[in-house]
């Protein structure tokens, strides 16, 4: 009897068994001729062919209350990637025509679309700029456009307002270039009266044309620069297609995998603390997860259907879709928009929309915000908010409209697909050409709504322009404040004083107090209304543009009262500006933030942004509070402990020891680490003996915690974990005594660990010590404290050339690693190594774990090989850490692309989990796959939920070891059987 595994994948059975057939047949032609004859695979490619716009248009359905519209299309337009409108309503299309292999050919371009009848669709075109090579961004200013073409940024002028661009200019360059779906993309105009610019994955080296010495590594990060100036700044962001701002001026952001996200800091803020540790300022806020489930209607197209099943016989390379079933989550996210118009219903203005161009699908998620971080929401159940059974429809972005609705960019290709990962049995017979001639713009409206022709605000005054900053419409309200800054018009100042204060609406209240900043006209009596004001925004808006101000001692009695404020936002901000303010009591208005929301890492983070001279005082007052105690108290405390001993700042460091040694009652797992990051620079300045006396006797009390079999396991791994802070000669017999204990016991792996943060050369023979009784998770751990320093490895390398460990044991991706070391006798032993643990093809066990897939699979006995092999890094059901990519979402793909995955990583590396090397200053190094980079921090991230965040300052070296942080040769840990039983479970998980 089959099991339901086999069941389930009886078709891929047969498939394979076709595609073995093939093969027979084809090694039977090899023997018979002496070549191979190739297959030619074309009878089963049909082309798919276009729709007329009209027809596509039908095949696209929308949520209920809705409607969707053709608006432009070809020949009009061709591949158009992006949208802008000027103020005269006329709307600028950027086209992509050489995507995907045709960059050179410079056949892309811009045009411009009028609507001369007024009747709501377009019917007019000018080309504005051609003899672009892959253009991705556009963005209107004066009597002209910004155009992003990498690795520059345009500025074309259209001097007599033609339509047509007569000269241009490079104002920024170095964007890289090396990923055709990972451009510099989205322009968007920022409340800050600066163009703001996602710099998307292959990032760059950007610079003013000249000036390559100013460069600044915009990688894992975006930028803004001034409109007029061209002058840049590094801003945070990095996703890879698609930013946005909603009224707020909240950041949003979006990639192929990771649909919507929001940037929670602004990077500069960082930049003022070198020595400041920070998470990631981009935050996954799906509530279903960055790969959530999709609903799309359309077709699977034949070519990968094709390439699936070469894929699972071996045939081609590169991860198995699952027998035609590559679809059911984001992989294609893009776009991410916030609707902002007012043609929809009230209800629905501030949803997000992401598209999904390898579904062709649109997608919209409900936000809600309780304090820093927010939430995003399906809002379809089952369905999309729109979908279409047309694969040639691509949403790749959108755009709030001058009419109110909400535009959509559809590049309209019949392939969408990165070239490289088709192989050329299929390409040959596919035309990645297809669609270049075609491209279409609908916008979706509120079904039964009325047309409303695009405005012409260019001949407007700029009295009219004040006027609409309290339109309810996002397009007029920043296109007047566009306008507004482009003409400096300081003859409305006093109407925009007076909308400031009496706008309906409170975005117009932001808009007036931006365009005054603006105008560089702001004034106190302003911003001491709007800090008054009853909308939490225009309170936070009103505290950051009292930085421009702020050596005005009149706003710091406003600013003081609003460390009380209700909202969680207004405080944020507020911690985040006292770092630009030079007032009175700004160490007290710190602390309070602090205690009100030590809970809250984000204004714990802002506050410490903004310490520089109060740091110690800081530290002080928080550290005698006995209130303020706990453990998210602990990790803050630490980190600003660390600030105030890299500053090395004689008066912080001495407030800070003083305050210290009148801590009252602390346990010494909060009172040690604190103690501990002193102890240094303490022996070196004050050299206090009642410090002394103070740490030893909580290091005594922690040892015989420690030691203590009565108490709690947690209780016992947190002493274990506070001697880290102690000296060697203190610890080293209590360490050793737990780590040569059971090496299965937690506590001996935590002692273990502990002690391999000290450089001792002992240390390293305590590491290695009992290798062949240690468990796999303690190994590991042993392998990262070996390779961290490069003493040890020239240790172990003895040793494994010895015979004492045998080669085979140690990851051959550790070797890889340790071949790139810079010590010659370290990189010739680990390329011997190399050379030694040489492994059979992929393909050749990929082979024989697919026999082992056609027996039964036990998902019971899964769920076991799952958490002991692959909770590290992965988590289904509620167990495990996101590490690597959603197993549950891979499901979709089918079990062969599972296996694949598992038994060769990298097949085809997902950038997102490529491991990098760091090494360091101190010559240390680190690996790990990188989470986050912000002005000061990278933060690394490994197996069960490790993570480092170093210090740039910390940093000699990064490099990418251009391989998955998932490890190879997992069949020497899992058998075939235990692979089928892994697979059924995961095929069956929820």
């Amino acid at each position: 009897m089959k099991s339901s595994l086999y069941r389930r994948n009886d078709s891929f059975a047969k498939t394979l068994a076709k595609v073995f057939l093939i093969l027979l047949l084809s090694n039977t032609s090899i023997q018979a001729q002496g070549k191979p004859e190739p297959i030619d695979y074309s009878a089963e490619l049909p082309r798919v062919p276009a729709l007329a716009p009209e027809e596509a248009a039908k095949r696209i359905e929308v949520a209920d209350r809705y409607e969707i519209q053709l608006v432009a299309a070809e020949p009009m337009i061709n591949s158009p990637v992006a949208i802008e409108w000027d103020a005269k309503g006329g709307m600028f299309v950027c086209e992509m025509r050489g995507y995907s292999e045709n960059r050179d050919d410079a056949i892309s371009r811009v045009r411009y679309l009028t609507d001369t009848n007024r009747d709501g669709t377009y019917d007019r075109v000018t080309t504005f700029a051609e003899d672009l090579l892959w253009p991705t961004a556009i963005f209107p200013y004066k009597n002209g456009l910004f155009v992003a073409d990498a690795p520059h940024v345009y500025y074309y002028r259209d001097e007599n307002q033609d339509g047509v661009a007569d000269d241009r200019k490079i104002v920024l360059t170095g964007f890289a270039m090396s990923n055709v779906q990972g451009l510099v993309n989205s322009f968007r105009w920022g409340l800050d009266n600066r163009i703001h610019v996602a710099c998307s994955s292959v990032g760059g080296s950007v610079h003013r044309p000249g000036k390559k010495d100013a460069a600044l590594n915009v990688r894992g990060r975006d930028l803004s620069f001034n409109p007029d100036t061209y002058e840049f700044t590094v801003t945070s962001g990095g996703a890879q297609h698609g930013m946005c701002f909603d009224d707020w001026g909240h950041k949003f952001a979006s990639s192929n995998s990771d649909h919507i996200q929001q940037v929670v800091y602004q990077d500069r803020y960082l930049k003022r603390n070198r020595f400041l540790t920070a998470p990631s300022s981009r935050l996954s806020i799906a509530a279903d997860g960055p790969q959530a489930p999709v609903f799309r209607i359309s077709p699977v197209e034949p070519w990968r259907i094709v390439r699936t099943r070469l894929r699972v016989g071996g045939v081609v390379s590169g991860p198995v879709e699952g027998g035609g079933r590559p679809s059911g989550y984001f992989t294609g996210a893009t776009g991410v928009t916030i609707y902002r118009g007012d043609n929809w219903p009230a209800e629905d203005r501030g949803v997000a929309i992401v598209g999904d161009v390898g579904s062709n699908l649109i997608h919209r998620k409900r936000i809600t915000q309780e304090t820093i971080q927010m939430k995003a929401e399906r809002m379809d159940p089952s369905t999309e908010f729109a979908r279409s059974s047309d694969i040639w429809f691509r949403p790749a972005q959108f755009a709030n409209a001058p009419d109110g609705s909400l535009h959509v960019v559809d590049v309209c290709r019949e392939v969408i697909e990165h070239p490289r990962s088709l192989p050329p049995e299929i390409k040959k017979h596919l035309d990645l050409n297809s669609g270049r001639d075609r491209g279409r713009i609908f916008r979706i409206i509120q079904k039964g709504s009325s047309t409303r022709t695009n405005p012409d605000l260019s001949t407007l005054k700029s009295e009219q322009l004040v006027a609409l900053l309290e339109h309810p419409n996002a397009w007029h309200r920043e296109t007047s404040a566009r306008l507004l800054y482009e003409r400096q018009a300081t003859t409305v100042l006093p109407e925009l004083v007076s909308l400031a204060k009496n706008a309906s609406i409170p975005q117009g209240k932001i808009h007036s107090l931006r365009s005054l900043s603006g105008l560089r006209a702001l004034t106190t009596d302003v911003l001491k209304d709007a800090l008054d004001d009853p909308h939490p925004q225009v309170r936070r808006h009103a505290i950051q543009l009292s930085e421009e101000l702020a050596e005005q001692t009149a706003l710091h009695q406003k600013l003081a009262r609003l460390a009380q404020d209700p909202n969680a936002e207004v405080r944020y901000q507020l911690a985040f500006s006292m770092g630009e303010f030079n007032h009175p009591k700004k160490a007290e208005i710190l602390t309070e933030l602090v205690s009100k929301d030590a809970q809250s890492k984000w204004i714990t983070l802002a506050a410490m942004s903004s310490l520089r001279d109060e740091a110690g005082e800081v530290f002080a007052k928080l550290i005698t509070n006995n209130d303020f105690r706990s453990s998210a108290a602990a990790d803050m405390l630490s980190s600003l402990a660390q600030m105030i001993v890299r500053e090395n700042d004689a008066q912080q460091v001495s407030t800070a020891l003083e305050s210290l040694s009148k801590m009252k009652n602390a346990e010494p797992s909060f009172a040690l680490p604190l103690l501990g990051k002193f102890r240094d620079i303490q022996q070196e300045t004050v050299k206090t003996d009642a410090f002394q006396k103070q740490f030893d006797s909580l290091i005594t009390i922690t040892i015989k915690q420690a030691a203590d079999s009565e108490l709690e396991l947690d209780q016992r791994l947190i002493a274990i974990n506070s001697l880290a802070f102690g000296d060697w000669s203190q610890v080293q017999n209590p360490l050793v005594a737990l780590a040569t204990q059971d090496p299965s016991s937690l506590l001996s792996t935590a002692a273990l660990r502990v002690a391999s943060q000290f450089n001792q050369s002992s240390v390293t023979d305590l590491l290695l010590e009992g290798w062949n009784q240690q468990t796999p998770d303690r190994r590991k751990m042993v392998i990262e404290a070996i390779f961290a320093r490069q003493e040890r490895i020239k240790v172990l390398f003895d040793r494994i050339s010895n015979g004492i460990i045998p080669v085979s044991e140690i990851p051959r991706s550790r070797y890889t690693v340790a071949a790139n070391s810079r010590n010659a006798e370290i990189k010739n032993a680990a390329l011997a190594f190399l050379r030694e643990t040489a492994t059979v093809s992929r393909d050749a066990i990929l082979k024989d774990y697919r026999t082992a897939m056609e027996e039964s699979g036990n998902p019971n006995d899964g769920r076991v090989v799952f958490r002991k092999h692959c909770v590290g890094c992965h988590k289904v059901e509620g167990q495990g850490y996101e590490l690597g990519p959603n197993l549950i979402a891979m499901k979709a793909r089918g079990a062969d692309a599972i296996l694949a995955n598992i038994l060769d990583p990298n097949l085809e590396v997902n950038p997102q989990y490529i491991n990098y090397i760091l090494l360091k200053v101190d010559g240390t190094s680190a690996t790990g796959m990188i989470a986050s980079e912000n002005a000061t921090t990278v933060t690394l991230k490994r197996a069960e939920g490790a993570s480092e965040t170093i210090l740039r300052e910390d940093i000699e070296q990064m490099q990418s070891s251009r391989k998955s942080i998932m490890p190879e040769e997992l069949e020497k840990s899992i058998s075939p059987q235990e692979m089928a039983d892994l697979v059924a479970y995961l095929m069956t998980a929820q």
